[in-house]
């Protein structure tokens, strides 16, 4: 007995260390960032169990196979329309600025997507306007309606976006919803959706959150864009969830979040479908078939404004890495000013590099942050780059007035992106995101005064004060920058 005890004892310690082994030999075969592949196998041997579980969940970028395999089919007819929507070339990009240019073209490149012009476009920034005016253009559609939110609470003035939403489908207009289920988990677990479906409206809960499902795909991809689509001709982008910041998060002691929403007509929002079409194919096996652009209500646009546009999405099916290789381009192509607006900067090492050195060779950088987050993780993380960025000369301020949820960046006063991309790891390689590209010199002027009255309520970091910061600071900083490729 003693010795069949014994055998078992080693049976399965080298079973145990064989799967550590594997698993190390996994993360170290993955072509990742050092930073990356050290963290997890510092978890996997600290804690072998624990972390071999947590990296089968959290620690690579994958979705079912049957999903992969349909991804590949979708893209392939997704770019059939691309390629239609490219015959009309009076909507087609030709020349943009040289900040620009080589943007337009690295997503061309990469997405097959032109840019276009001829598009009239609008920043909301108060909360209240922006819903009215949601409201207004559901009261006022014909045809559709698509949206998709990563949070979704019916309370306060989203109460009237979800009664206009049901007035609408039952006067006819097909109204399509994708909300993610970790973000919106009270509002799926509430008679809301019941609601809303039994009025006709097509409610999916997006990427479900199930256990079972742990071993067939990441369980924290999230679907984290924010679109409205109204008649293929009127839509939404930017940082603002379905959600009232006079009721939402009231009890984090953050006050409110502060958002920014960019409205826009013309031939961006087509393009916005079709990368709608692919998530909804993607989630719900429906194929929506994306309308192709007329002369109509486009080119009397031409004469009073030309917005040129692009529109850049990511996450599993798109392109790999585009964002940050985006963002890459940007700051490289920056001559004289960057202005970052972000709630989570947790960003890789070539972004941070790449940051400092646009300081260091004359570009004016400023970095507006919140003061406190509601991570912990990622508050104590972020501030683990402070004291490179203030030794590059980059300028950081700390926003006071609430959460700045607002995701922004202006170059040049020429160039602007807005969207829901957080300049931290889950962002730039693994969750669904989208980010529109407007290169017009007026509209960039109006992002840059929207910033500075950031700024203005904003407490700018000096760096003689905080190299003084307490010692245990410096820990938490070193400890909670490890999970950096985490976050």
């Amino acid at each position: 007995m003693v010795a069949i005890y014994v055998l078992l004892n080693w049976v399965f310690f080298f079973i145990y260390w064989l799967i550590i082994a594997i698993v190390a030999i996994c993360i170290l075969l993955k072509r990742r960032p050092v930073t990356f592949i050290l963290t997890w196998l510092l978890i996997i041997y600290i804690i072998p169990s624990i972390g071999i579980i947590t990296y089968l969940a959290l620690g690579d970028l994958y979705l079912d196979k049957l999903k992969i395999i349909k991804s590949k089919d979708i893209w392939s007819s997704v770019s059939f329309w691309i390629k239609k929507f490219k015959k009309s070339k009076h909507i087609i990009c030709k020349n943009n600025s040289i900040i620009a240019e080589s943007l337009f073209k690295l997503c061309e490149k990469r997405q097959g997507i032109s840019g276009v012009k001829s598009n009239k476009i609008k920043l909301l920034t108060n909360y209240q306007d922006a819903i009215n005016t949601i409201i207004n253009d559901i009261n006022s559609a014909y045809y559709n309606i698509e949206m998709v939110f990563y949070i979704w609470q019916d309370e306060g003035l989203v109460c009237k976006v979800t009664d206009a939403l049901i007035n609408a489908s039952k006067r006819g207009v097909k109204c399509r919803i994708m909300i993610d289920s970790a973000g919106s988990w009270s509002f799926f677990h509430s008679q809301k959706p019941n609601k809303m479906r039994e009025a006709g409206i097509e409610l999916i809960e997006s990427l479900k959150v199930n256990l079972f499902r742990l071993f067939l795909r990441r369980i924290d991809i999230r679907q984290h864009r924010k679109i409205i689509i109204v008649d293929n001709y009127i839509s939404y982008v930017g940082s603002m969830n379905m959600v009232d910041p006079n009721y939402f998060k009231q009890k984090s002691n953050i006050w409110q979040w502060i958002d920014i929403v960019v409205r826009m007509e013309g031939p961006i929002s087509i393009i916005l479908g079709i990368i709608y079409s692919f998530d909804w194919e993607m989630e719900t096996g429906k194929s929506i078939i994306p309308p192709i652009p007329s002369n109509t209500n486009i080119v009397s646009f031409e004469k009073i404004i030309t917005y040129s546009t692009q529109v850049i999405a990511s996450g599993p099916g798109y392109p790999e890495e585009l964002i940050k290789q985006s963002l890459m381009i940007t700051i490289f192509s920056a001559r004289k000013q960057l202005i970052f607006t972000t709630p989570y900067f947790v960003p890789s090492d070539d972004l941070i590099n790449a940051i400092c050195t646009a300081s260091m060779r004359g570009v004016e950088v400023l970095i507006i942050i919140p003061n406190w987050n509601n991570s912990f993780l990622v508050h104590w993380a972020s501030r683990s780059f402070y004291s490179e960025l203030l030794e590059a000369g980059v300028k950081i301020y700390q926003f006071n007035d609430g959460l700045i949820h607002t995701k922004s960046l202006s170059v040049d006063g020429e160039l602007s992106l807005i969207g829901s991309v957080n300049l931290d790891m889950r962002s730039l390689w693994l969750n669904f995101e989208i980010t529109v590209v407007i290169d017009d010199k007026s509209f960039s002027n109006d992002l840059r005064l929207i910033q500075y009255d950031y700024i203005a309520h904003s407490t700018p970091l000096i760096q003689k004060n905080w190299n003084k910061r307490p010692l245990w600071n410096h820990v938490i900083e070193r400890i909670c920058y490890l999970f950096s490729p985490l976050l």
